[in-house]
Parts: structure tokens; C-alpha cells; sequence
């Protein structure tokens, strides 16, 4: 066996010279930068199926022998010329050979990466888990956490100890997340991710191509905001308090009730009294937008970084604005709160949701949006999308400010970032995409395709957004909300069936005429883009909206709004401002029983935001029901 011959190989070969492996299953050769006087001896398994390379260190790297026809050992070019575009080779060794099967420890091991002609080699202690959620759950293919011993440069990417290697196996282009951090980099977006593919293997098990990058993290080289006065902060459901409770890091925001954690400082510096000193810094920010102020929010918040982040964000279509998921801010001191750095990509581009667990269809329609063609009233397909990230649209400053950023950059959205998605798949097209396609094959999707496709999608996105964002409205009323007035109740009574459920055949129905009276607002003067609607409390203060309307709210038992799961009534708002959905739960509900709930209607008029009050007494009756 030509691979038991090449065993000798490691007592004489010259310590200049580098582990050669050669795949027969691949019908290639890999160069291993592990150094021949660092090996002190080799051995096969008792049952044939690993090599076992021990190190002076008194590591072991584990290597499977299946697919490997012969270990030779050769030399590596000394780096020449930086070509980050090319694929890299990465060895992964982990102690013992022990499975990365937890995202929740780091397993011991060793990281051998070919810089090829590039970059240094490097020769690493380390230790890799898994990473990520819907991804480590759902796919076979999974995405690993890397931290170094020591900081070190990776493939030429600023020293650091945590990296992260994306296992993109829904995209099928595996350009995805690559072309949002060019156009990132493009738009001037700070602290923006860069991309390196590697061929990775485990224990010498080849597992597919990855994108190697940043995690992101507060650091020098990372989000370079000060040790003692930095924040980097995620707004995301999965690091929340409804998601992950036990964790000491997160909250719910006043203002939003948007889900976040604190990222940094990390939970070694971070105290309650400091994550509670954030979420009250964060809530004057919120203030400042809810209220339309763009004057105190621009001393809050990086207006440009806002802009520009929340277009990224509608032009790729991105959905986990509305969760919100992997939305990352930071801030420095007493500076502007700054958004990014950009993060998670591959629920974009139109993703099929209905085939989430399974499928990889993206680039079906190029018209849908998150925000809507009106961003401040919501009327996109994610009603629910935080008002956080469109009531600056009720602003004139804020909307001029997001046209201006379109016109910026609308000719080279595509063209620019595309180009350099060329370079990196050049590089791929050179057998590492096969190798991927043999290992982790996608029945009727090929990478020419799909990448073709992506291609297309963005030119029609690109043609499609030029006319919706220059139809985007221009508030009216401009004024900056500085104070509060109650002007009254109206009262609406409505009978519900409980065997209609979800499908009943009656609407909460409101008089237009006379909620503009209450309002002062002549019909010629009054804007429907400005009216806000809220859910409220039975002590009068104001809940969140559980539904998938551009306003409403589930009500409990008790008639307070809250989450779907506590619902037995419910009043969902869509296009129609004065005609409500409604329904019930029936799980949760019984004949006869009432429920009276408040919404509020919110509108600025000469800088006061005006309240009316809709108390609507729903009565749930036996009659009017579907029988069968």
C-alpha cells in the first residue's frame, strides 16, 4: 500500500520540507505546513483507519487514511505575491481526534493553513466549537468559531484571536454574505468584514469550502472602540431575553421593545448596572426617533451610517431587519451611536422561506420589500419590521438624506462589488467548487447558475429601487415632537363568533370624520404616512405589537397586549387606518366571554404628538359561526 510506504517518509525527510498528502478520492494534493522536524513519529490505527502523526509538541494530529493515497513530504513556496482571491488550504486538528459536535466549549487543536504563494504559513494553537443558530441546527454542513491562542494575522486579515468560518451551505453561490461586505466597504461602512475561502479539513477529512473571516468584536483590529467606554451592541432575538433568558447580558429596549445584547463590554466587565447604563443610553436614542426629532437624534446617531446601513439592508432584501437578527451597532464615549458592522446575509436575495429547513432558492422576485414603498407607515411584506428603522422616515431630513445616499451610489451598487465577486469566484472555479459540489451536492442547483442568477437579481433590484425610493413620501409636518396631548375616546362595540376564530366576518370599524375632529385636523391636511397606532396597557402605557399587521396587538385575559402565545383577542391594522381585523383564539377563548382593549391613535400636530383612544368591547357569541 502506497500509503504505509510513505510512513517511512516521516523519520527522513529534511526538516525544511513539509507534509505532501495526496488524494486519490480528489484526485489532488494538498501541501500541509507542518514542518518536518516538529513530527516525532507516525502509526497506523490497530484498525486501519487513522494515522496517527505525533508532534514533539505532544499533540497528536489525527489523520483518516480512507481517500489518502500517499504522504510525502516536499517543499512550500515562500510567499510571493498577495492574492487574497485565490482558495487556501486549512487543516483543522482537534486533540484526540474528538468530534466538534457542541457550540457551547471550545475543543483543543492545531491549525494548519497554507498561505499558498500568498501569505504566511501558519502553524496554530487553537481551540474551535461550532457557531451560529438556525444554521448549526438545521444543516448538515456547519459553521465553526475558531479562537487562537495568540493573536496572529490570517491570510493576511489584521492579527486577532477569534475568527469564524461560514459554512454558506443554503447559498449555493457562496457569494452572498462576500458581496454585501464589498458593497459595505464600498459605502464607507466602518469596521466591514473581509473574505478569505478556504478548502477546510478535520482530522485530515475533507469538509468543504468555508469563508474564513472576522468575528465581530470590540478590538483594535475589530470594532476599535475604547476598552473603557466602548459598546458594541446586537439587536437580535436570538441573544434576547425571550430567546436566551438566563443570559446576564441582554434586554429588552425601553422605547421598542427590540430585543439586544451587549456584546461589549463582554460579561467579564459588564455589570447590570452597566447593561442597565446602556439600555438607558440606547433609549434616548429611541426617544429621539420616535418622537421625529432629527435634530436630537443626528447628535445621537451617525445619520450616513444610518442611511446607508438600513439601504443595504432593503436592497438585498434582508429580512432580519424585521426580527431584528444580526443587527449590530457600536459606540464610542460620549460619540454617535454608529451602525455595523454588516453581518449575516444568506436570509436575503428573496429566500424561500416555505423550504427554509431544506431548500436553497433565492432570486424568485426582485419587487418585494421589507419597509415598503412607504417605509414610515410599514407597508412592506415584514408589517412588523421595529419602527426604530422607519419612523426617521417620518422626518423630511432623514428621507432627502436616504434619496441623496441611493443617488450616491445607485450606478456602482451592483457594478463595483460584483466585479470583486468575480475575483473570488475565478478563484473557486479552479476545482474547489467542485470538490464542494462532490461533497455537500445541491439536487438542481449548480455555482455558474445560481451565481448567474444573483447577478440578475441585483441588476432588476437595482432598476426597481431607483423608482421606489424616489416615489418615497416627504412628510408634511416636519415638526419635532416636544410635548403630549389626550384628546379623547371614541368607543366601538363589536360581537365576535368564536367559531369564526381567525375568520371572522366583522371589522372594528372606526369613524374617520370624527377621530379628525378630536384631532383638529382638517380631511385636505391630514397625512395617513404620519398616524401611528399602539396597542395599550390597562394602566394606560403603551405594549408592543404581537402581530403581523403594520399595527395591533394581541390582547391576554386580562385585556393587556402581549405575545401571541398569552392572546385571546386580537386586532391586526393593515392598509386600511380606519377599518381593523380582528379575531380570536379558541384554544384561550370561550361563548360569552367579553374583553374591552384599548388602541391609540398618535398624531403630531405643531409639534405635539395628539392621542385618541379606541376602546372597542368585544363580546365572543355563539352566533353568526361556519357549521358544518
Amino acid at each position: 500500500m502506497a500509503f504505509l510506504t510513505a510512513l517511512a517518509a516521516l523519520t527522513s525527510a529534511s526538516a525544511q520540507q513539509w507534509m505532501k498528502i495526496h488524494h486519490e478520492a480528489q484526485s489532488t494534493h494538498w501541501m500541509l505546513p507542518v514542518a518536518v522536524d516538529s513530527v516525532d513519529f507516525g502509526e497506523i490505527t490497530a484498525d486501519g483507519s487513522l494515522l496517527a502523526t505525533h508532534m514533539k509538541s505532544g499533540f497528536t494530529l489525527p489523520m483518516y487514511v480512507e481517500g489518502i493515497d500517499s504522504l510525502a513530504f516536499d517543499s512550500i513556496a515562500e510567499p510571493v505575491e498577495k492574492n487574497k482571491y485565490q482558495t487556501f488550504q486549512m487543516f483543522v486538528f482537534t486533540q484526540n481526534g474528538h468530534a466538534i459536535d457542541t457550540k457551547e466549549s471550545y475543543i483543543p487543536c492545531y491549525i494548519a493553513l497554507n498561505g499558498a504563494d500568498s501569505y504566511d504559513h501558519r502553524w496554530l494553537s487553537a481551540g474551535i466549537r461550532g457557531r451560529g443558530n438556525s444554521t448549526w441546527e438545521w444543516y448538515d454542513k456547519k459553521p465553526y468559531r475558531i479562537k487562537l491562542n495568540k493573536k496572529h494575522k490570517m491570510l493576511g486579515m489584521a492579527k486577532a484571536k477569534s475568527w469564524v468560518l461560514l459554512a454558506n451551505y443554503r447559498d449555493v453561490t457562496d457569494m452572498m454574505n462576500t458581496y454585501v461586505f464589498e458593497l459595505g466597504r464600498m459605502m464607507g461602512l466602518p469596521y466591514t468584514n473581509h473574505t478569505r475561502y478556504v478548502e477546510l479539513f478535520v482530522n485530515n477529512k475533507y469538509v468543504g469550502v468555508y469563508q474564513l473571516t472576522e468575528q465581530v468584536q470590540q478590538g483594535s483590529n475589530r470594532v476599535n472602540v475604547s476598552d473603557d467606554r466602548g459598546i458594541l451592541l446586537t439587536l437580535d432575538v436570538d441573544d434576547g431575553p425571550s430567546e436566551d433568558p438566563s443570559a446576564q447580558n441582554n434586554f429588552n429596549t425601553k422605547v421598542y421593545g427590540m430585543p439586544a445584547a451587549v456584546k461589549y463590554p463582554d460579561d467579564d466587565l459588564l455589570t447590570s448596572a452597566r447593561r442597565d447604563s446602556i439600555r438607558d443610553v440606547f433609549a434616548s436614542l429611541e426617544a429621539a426617533i420616535k418622537n421625529k426629532d432629527y435634530a436630537a437624534a443626528s447628535e445621537l446617531l451617525d445619520m450616513e451610517s444610518f442611511a446607508r446601513y438600513v439601504l443595504i439592508q432593503e436592497f438585498i432584501y434582508n429580512v432580519e431587519l424585521s426580527a431584528p437578527r444580526s443587527i449590530f451597532m457600536h459606540k464610542d464615549g460620549d460619540g454617535p451611536w454608529v451602525m455595523g458592522p454588516l453581518w449575516d446575509f444568506d436570509a436575503g436575495y428573496d429566500f424561500d422561506w416555505g423550504n427554509m429547513y431544506t431548500g436553497h432558492t433565492f432570486f424568485s422576485n426582485y419587487r418585494e420589500t421589507v419597509m415598503g414603498t412607504n417605509p414610515v407607515r410599514r407597508n412592506g411584506n415584514y408589517s412588523y419590521v421595529p419602527a426604530f428603522f422607519t419612523d426617521l422616515f417620518g422626518t423630511r431630513e432623514f428621507v432627502e438624506l436616504y434619496k441623496k445616499t441611493w443617488r450616491t451610489y445607485a450606478d456602482s451598487i451592483v457594478s463595483r462589488p460584483w466585479a470583486e465577486v468575480e475575483r473570488y469566484a475565478d478563484g473557486l472555479r479552479r476545482g474547489a467548487m467542485r470538490r464542494e459540489n462532490r461533497t455537500w451536492p445541491v439536487s438542481g442547483k449548480s455555482f455558474e447558475a445560481e451565481l448567474e442568477k444573483m447577478h440578475t437579481w441585483l441588476e432588476n433590484r437595482r432598476a426597481f429601487m431607483d423608482n421606489l425610493i424616489e416615489n418615497i413620501p416627504v412628510p408634511k409636518d416636519n415638526t419635532p415632537i416636544t410635548g403630549e396631548d389626550f384628546k379623547g375616546t371614541i368607543n366601538v362595540d363589536v360581537e365576535m363568533s368564536y367559531w369564526n376564530g381567525y375568520n371572522q366576518s366583522v371589522t372594528v370599524d372606526i369613524d374617520q370624520e370624527e377621530l379628525l375632529k378630536l384631532f383638529g385636523v382638517s380631511d385636505n391636511d391630514f397625512s395617513e404616512a404620519q398616524i401611528n397606532i399602539v396597542p395599550l396597557m390597562t394602566d394606560g402605557s403603551e405594549g408592543t405589537n404581537g402581530t403581523n399587521g403594520v399595527f395591533g396587538g394581541w390582547f391576554d385575559g386580562d385585556n393587556n397586549p402581549g405575545k401571541y402565545a398569552d392572546g385571546h383577542v386580537y386586532i391586526e391594522v393593515f392598509d386600511d387606518l380606519f377599518s381593523w381585523n380582528c379575531g380570536l383564539e379558541q384554544a384561550r377563548c370561550f361563548s360569552g366571554e367579553e374583553h374591552t382593549v384599548t388602541m391609540q391613535y398618535q398624531y403630531p400636530v405643531n409639534g405635539k404628538r395628539l392621542k385618541v383612544n379606541v376602546a372597542v368591547h368585544f363580546t365572543i357569541s355563539d352566533g353568526g359561526g361556519w357549521w358544518w
